[in-house]
């Protein structure tokens, strides 16, 4: 696996975020989760839309998330979003980290694995060569 390097993703938790007890509702952390991950990519030089252009969409196909403390209404959580590619370039996992801005504790965590698939043939295929240049970029490794 090639690492795609670390990025962070700051999110101010909304009211309508949280359930009645001012508790972020379980389903809202992929959402958190997404957004890290969009914005990953985009520091890489990559948007969704130019791989769906390329003919390849980027399907979740598992997600876990460990919950470990709660966040409430008006934290300012971060973020942690760290990519790895598969050797085939047909897989990327991003394995996720959230907690207060400044703070230690780990909030909630887990790994979302993605794979790229053509569009078309509805078939796993390598990421576009642009794709893997990019992220080759973002690496730390």
């Amino acid at each position: 696996m090639k690492t795609l390097g670390t990025h962070f993703h700051e999110h101010r938790v909304r009211y309508r975020e949280c359930d009645p007890m001012g508790v972020v509702y379980h389903t809202h952390y992929l959402d958190f989760f997404e957004a890290a991950r969009t914005e990953a990519l985009r520091e890489t030089g990559i948007s969704y839309r130019s791989i769906e252009e390329a003919g390849v969409f980027m399907p979740v196909i598992d997600l876990s998330v460990n919950y470990k403390r709660p966040a409430h209404y008006d934290d300012l959580l971060v973020i942690e979003c760290r990519g790895f590619l598969s050797d085939s370039a047909v897989k990327v996992r991003f394995d996720y980290t959230v907690r207060r801005k400044d703070e230690k504790t780990v909030l909630a965590d887990g790994p979302v694995p993605l794979c790229f698939l053509d569009r078309h043939r509805k078939r796993p295929v390598s990421a576009p060569d642009f794709v893997i240049k990019s992220m080759a970029r973002g690496s730390h490794a």
